[in-house]
This record gives structure tokens, C-alpha cells and sequence, in this order.
């Protein structure tokens, strides 16, 4: 949202594609000429903006003088009568590391005027929507606080204030903790705005983070200073030799040819130039949503400077947070960036999954080889073990086979095929991190198993330190079955166990004959599962549906809907937010679900559309996308 100022505002803000825009009710309040236009005209026409705008109430001017002549009352009434579209109570914008008591003083003013904001605009029936600002300065547990409390009010949109100061002194670091700690405690279904951002290198940080609105002056601000904005950073136009971008302004001219310009026409290039490339980096942010490499994205745009790799890496304090918006099944393969990748949703998510298997009684592992590592482990892979525990004659139906690999430290051999275990690339050269990360990970996992055997070429390639290991000779025979494999992929994608009961009774597996992938799975002649061939994830067909739903209990895999949707669910209809009053905790967006009723009667399966937390909170929109119902 480009920041309109009213009085001294030169360029069209619409030819580059905005959508809403911000200006200050306060500063059209103070000035006579501008409150009479506005009162008589709208504030619409007072900017010259067709769109949406959304009006600041005076907290800005409130913390930069101290005070403002106007109550939260008259300032919300002020901006319904200029017919604002979204406006704002005056909360207290207490600033960055301010004291504990101070903020503590502020904050309780900020809630209640929230509150007397939302209760004026209920009484009044004003349709005018609401924004309520989290505020708390520095301090994680008060922003929560304040989170948490304003989110008992009917708002419609929830302002993060008060951090300009941190993104100007480029605490990136400390702007992490104060947005992780409000977002984490505002509702999934109302608009989250970080309020003053305005460089385009922090967007893909800040919509990581689960924000959805900017705004900021700085386009216009950094151009009255001659200053280019970029996704790696700030340029003068004093050093520049080359403009920096090929925008529209900076393929018509060069650094001389605007130093040749009057300051005004200058300027005014300049801020055009920052739009586009503002609006450039938020179409690129969404196109990485899309294609689910938003933190690929937010790896590279950090590098841009040190404080927001500092950022970038505070982020991983939040990566259990992050895993729970973040898509099993994804368009765009993983790319391993560097030691932050390391905690990414993906890594997190599959190290969790290995703790939890159901495992053999030793383990076998293997150095990486070509993908799919199934297909391509044969004798120049095996090689010398060491053994880590007892010496003891291998069993194969006993042993689990693991391949090592960077970022995922092991990858059984009976799931490898499995987004993103297959679907990743990482430099062949690994950096210390990501050793020391596969050593710590592999030390810890090994415990759980009788005996481990490591292969010897892994031991020389990583250095690894383990203790207790003794070399042993050992020839270990690969044999691909079938049956293991589609039973282990199962109890990976629902869960322990899944796949005996799934696979039971005279089974028959088609493969395609161009890839040799598996297909389409029958039991007893009928359709269980077919497996996708881009991601080697189960697609439920009814019968798969039906035994899954009678061996999880409720509410595992598990989709609830009210009575009223019940006959539309049974025809295959679409599932809307609405109409959903349970679902499992552990449900991301793309999961295969089971729909039931309140009584546990399997209606239909599907496609989930949305995590659990945004089902249960959304009132609107789909939340699954229904295969087959149950009539």
C-alpha cells in the first residue's frame, strides 16, 4: 500500500498496478482546505484514488510529537465521514526498547481504545472496516499479550506498529521475535499488516512470517534523496555508473541523465522506478507462493545484507511454527541454499517422521548415490561397514536400509521416492554445517536400533566422530519388494501401521510401462490406491478410504462437518471452512482426508485445501477439495 500524502503527493500511484493505498485522516483532519474537500468530496477524491484506501489515525504524528489534538473517538468518526474504506483507532506506538513500565502504560491505552474503537463502529453500524495495532515495543510476551486481546475483538484487519525504528537501524533480528510473537497469536483468517515496510528486500521475509499488507512512504522518501531501492539493497545515484534495474525508467535513462534533471522531475523518476520495482518483488514472492519456494526465496533475498541473514537465521528459532503452514506436497523441487535450509519446514517435518517410525531392529547405511537411491544402490555402494553396537549376522527382513543425504541426514530406501526425498538438489560440496548437522542427527538416531552399520565411505567423505564403532566386513544383498515398499510409503504419508491394514488381501500392483513406477494398487480386484507419479504420494480411491477410516481412530486423518453439509459431502461436493467443527491437528494443506460426521460415518475422502489451524478458523472459502463421497 503506497502512503498517499495528501497534501504533496505528484505521482499517479494506479499506473503501477496498486490495488489499496494508506494516507494520514489526521493530516486532512489538521488542515482546514484538506478536512473541508475531504468532508464535502471523500477522501477518495481528495488523493484521486479509485481503490480501497485505508487511513492512519495520528499515531505516527503521536510518536514523533508526543500528542495530537484529537480523541480515538472523534478520529474513527472522522474517517467514516470521509468515507474511508479501512480506518484506525490511535493507539500508542511505543517505541523500540523502550521500558518494560513504559510500554506495559502504553499498551493498556492501546487496548482500550481498540476496544472503544470496535464498540463505536457496532453501535453505530458503521461499515467502514477496522484496523486494531499490536503493539508491545520490544518486549515478545507483551506483543503476544496485546495479540491475544485484540483478537477477542471484531476487527477486520490486525497492524503490527511501532517497528520502522528496528527496520531502519537494521534490527532485522529483533523485527523477527516482535512479528513472530503477534502473528503467532492472531487469527489465521484477518489480514496481517506490518506497518512502515516498505524495502522490497524484506518482503519475502515478512509474508515467510505471515504477514499480508505493506505500506510505507519509502518509495517517495528514498527518492527526495536521490536513493534507489533494490532487492540487494539501497543505491545512490551519485555512485551509480549503471542504473540498477531495467524498469522503465532505467532502460529510458542513465545515473547522468538524472543528474542532469531539475530535483522534481528527478525525484519523481526515481520513486517511479522504486514502485515498480516494489511491485515486481511482490509478484515474485507470489509466484514462489505458488510454486512453494517462498523460503528459497527468503534464503537468497537474505544474503542481500548480514543483519537479514541474522533475521533469516532468528527465523529458524520459529521453523515448528512454520512447518504447520507449509505445504507436504509442493510444484518446485527442494533446493538446498545453505545452512539455514537446514531447518526448513521439509527437513523438520521428515526428521520428526524417522523418530516416529516403527523401526526394524538394525540399520543399514548407505552413502548417496544417483536418484531415486532404490534404483541405483547396487555392489560399488555397499563396500566396508563399521558397526555401531553389537556384532551380529544381519537379517534382512530386519533391517532397515537408509541412504545419507543433505538436508534429510537418511532417507529409507523403501520411501525415497517420496517428495521431497527424491525431489532435491544440494551442492555436492557440503558446507560444515550440514556435516556436523547429519553427524549430530545420525549420533541421536542410531540409538534406537540393536546394531547399526555404517558404510565405510561415508565415515571417509564426513569425518564422522561416533563413538563405539568397530570395522566389520559385511556383504548386504538388495532386493526390491514391492509389498515393503508401498507398506512403508503408506505408514509415512497416515501414519504407523497404515500399511498392513491398507495392503491387506490378494494384492496387485501396476506399474507404468514407460517409467517402471508403480500406479494403481488393487485388492481382491479393487481399487485401493493409485500413486501420483510426480511426487509418489497415495491418492485414496473408496475402498483405500474405507480401510483407513476403520483402522485410525477419530479424529486421526480426520475432516468433521456439521449435519447441514452432510447430504452435499455424500454427493462429492466441495467442503467449505464453514461447515467444519473438527479436524486432525496434524492435517497440512494437499493431505488426503477422510470426511466424517460428528458420529464418525465416513462421508467422503478428499484433498485438504487448507491446514488445520486455517479450517478451524476460516468462516469462508473451500477447505477440501472432495474425490468420492459415500451415498
Amino acid at each position: 500500500m503506497p502512503v498517499i500524502h495528501p497534501r504533496k503527493q505528484k505521482i499517479d500511484v494506479s499506473n503501477f498496478g496498486t490495488e489499496i493505498v494508506i494516507t494520514n485522516a489526521y493530516l486532512v483532519y489538521k488542515d482546514e482546505k484538506l478536512k473541508e474537500k475531504a468532508l464535502s468530496e471523500g477522501i477518495h477524491k481528495l488523493i484521486n484514488f479509485d481503490g480501497p484506501v485505508m487511513t492512519d489515525s495520528g499515531s505516527f504524528q503521536l510518536s514523533v510529537y508526543g500528542d495530537v489534538e484529537i480523541t480515538n473517538t472523534e478520529v474513527i468518526e472522522f474517517q467514516e465521514l470521509i468515507k474511508t474504506d479501512i480506518g484506525t483507532s490511535l493507539d500508542i506506538p511505543t517505541a523500540p526498547y523502550e521500558t518494560l513500565e513504559k510500554t506495559e502504560k502504553d499498551l493498556a491505552i492501546t487496548l482500550e481504545r481498540a476496544k472503544e474503537a470496535v464498540e463505536y463502529k457496532e453501535k453505530n453500524n458503521i461499515e467502514m472496516l477496522l484496523n486494531s495495532v499490536v503493539q508491545g515495543s520490544t518486549y515478545p510476551e507483551l506483543r503476544s499479550y496485546c495479540a491475544d486481546e485484540l483478537s477477542k475483538l471484531n476487527a477486520d484487519l490486525y497492524p503490527i506498529g511501532a517497528v520502522v525504528p528496528l527496520m531502519e537501524n537494521y534490527k532485522y533480528r529483533d523485527l523477527v521475535d516482535v512479528v513472530m510473537a503477534s502473528v503467532s497469536h492472531l487469527p489465521d483468517s484477518v489480514p496481517r499488516h506490518l506497518m512502515g515496510a516498505g524495502h522490497p528486500m524484506i518482503f519475502s521475509l515478512a509474508v515467510a512470517m505471515g504477514c499480508d499488507l505493506f505500506d510505507s512512504a519509502a518509495y517517495i522518501l528514498y527518492a527526495e534523496d536521490d536513493r534507489f531501492l533494490t532487492t540487494r539493497g539501497t543505491y545512490k545515484l551519485e555512485n551509480l555508473q549503471e542504473m540498477p534495474c531495467s524498469c522503465e525508467v532505467c532502460s529510458k535513462y542513465t545515473p547522468d541523465d538524472l543528474r542532469s534533471m531539475e530535483k522534481e522531475e528527478r525525484t519523481k523518476f526515481i520513486a517511479e522506478h522504486n514502485l515498480s520495482v516494489s511491485f515486481a518483488e511482490l509478484r515474485v514472492v507470489h509466484q514462489a507462493i505458488i510454486d512453494g519456494s517462498l523460503m528459497e526465496l527468503v534464503e537468497e533475498r537474505c544474503r542481500a545484507h548480514p543483519m537479514l541473514l541474522d533475521a533469516c537465521r532468528q527465523l529458524d528459532k520459529y521453523s515448528e511454527d512454520l512447518e504447520v503452514y507449509d505445504p507436504r506436497i509442493k510444484k518446485s523441487a527442494f533446493f538446498y541454499t545453505g545452512p539455514e535450509s537446514l531447518k526448513r519446514a521439509e527437513v523438520v517435518r521428515h526428521l520428526n517422521k524417522l523418530r516416529k517410525m516403527d523401526k526394524k531392529r538394525d540399520l543399514v547405511i548407505l552413502p548417496s548415490s544417483r536418484k531415486p537411491y532404490s534404483k541405483y544402490i547396487n555392489k560399488s555402494n555397499i563396500g566396508d561397514f563399521y558397526t555401531y553396537g553389537s556384532e551380529r549376522e544381519l537379517d534382512l527382513n530386519n533391517t532397515d536400509f537408509m541412504v545419507l543425504d543433505v538436508p534429510f541426514c537418511l532417507i529409507p530406501l523403501d520411501i525415497d521416492e517420496i517428495y521431497p526425498l527424491s525431489q532435491n538438489e544440494a551442492p555436492k560440496i557440503r558446507d560444515i554445517e550440514a556435516i556436523e548437522f547429519i553427524e549430530s542427527f545420525i549420533s541421536e538416531f542410531i540409538e534406537y536400533y540393536d546394531q547399526s552399520l555404517i558404510n565405510s565411505k561415508i565415515m571417509d567423505e564426513l569425518g564422522i566422530g561416533l563413538y563405539n564403532i568397530h570395522p566389520q566386513s559385511n556383504e548386504v544383498k538388495f532386493k526390491r519388494d514391492d509389498k515393503r515398499k508401498i507398506k512403508s510409503i503408506a505408514d509415512y504419508q497416515f501414519g504407523n501401521g497404515v500399511g498392513e491394514i491398507l495392503f491387506e488381501g490378494n494384492l496387485k500392483i501396476e506399474k507404468s510401462k514407460k517409467t517402471g513406477k508403480i500406479r494403481h494398487i488393487y485388492s481382491d480386484g479393487e481399487l485401493l490406491v493409485n500413486m501420483r507419479a510426480s511426487d509418489s504420494y497415495f491418492v485414496l480411491a473408496k475402498k483405500g478410504a474405507k480401510r483407513l477410516h476403520k483402522f485410525k481412530p477419530c479424529p486421526e486423518n480426520r475432516v468433521v462437518v456439521n449435519a447441514d453439509s452432510e447430504p452435499f459431502v455424500r454427493e462429492g461436493k466441495t467442503v467449505f471452512s464453514k461447515f467444519v467443527i473438527e479436524c486432525d491437528k496434524d492435517i497440512r494443506s494437499n493431505d488426503e482426508v477422510l470426511i466424517v460426521n460428528e458420529s464418525d460415518e465416513l462421508l467422503a475422502f478428499g484433498k485438504s485445501l487448507l491446514n488445520h489451524n486455517e479450517m478451524m478458523d476460516f468462516s469462508t472459502g473451500q477447505a477440501i477439495k472432495t474425490r468420492k463421497g459415500f451415498k
